[in-house]
């Protein structure tokens, strides 16, 4: 295991989330994934629920991501399987009809699983 595993897997995701595209960035994360968003009252607890919520944010409001920058990274590994990658995210959002700007922190926990580090935890702050 090396951090350069876990900056390559999150900058995966980053780029995919940016471009929005969606099967490969929800591909980053494990079936069992949870998140918190602060800007959701509940806690999603699997990939599946956030992909249902994505979904909603498009048909119900034209959620498209634009683009999204990542700085600041840290990574701490955990033992041989596990690390905590965080970061701070700046993404342009449309949401509806509206294209934003958003300044977040982020963590993301990593799990080697089946030889592939994926997301199994992802928790977003406002920047501020």
């Amino acid at each position: 295991m090396s951090k350069e595993q876990i900056l390559y897997a999150a900058a995966k995701i980053v780029a995919d989330f940016g471009a929005h595209r969606t099967v490969e960035y929800f591909s980053g994360f494990h079936e069992s994934a949870t998140f918190m968003f602060y800007t959701h009252s509940e806690r999603l607890n699997s990939r599946s629920d956030y992909e249902t919520l994505w979904a909603k944010w498009e048909t119900e409001n034209g959620f498209k991501v634009h683009g999204c920058k990542s700085t600041n990274q840290l990574v701490q590994l955990i033992g041989s399987d596990g690390a905590v990658f965080s970061h701070l995210v700046e993404s342009s959002i449309e949401f509806g009809g509206e294209i934003s700007t958003i300044h977040e922190r982020e963590t993301i926990v990593f799990q080697l699983i089946d030889g592939q580090w994926l997301a199994i935890h992802e928790h977003l702050s406002p920047e501020n």
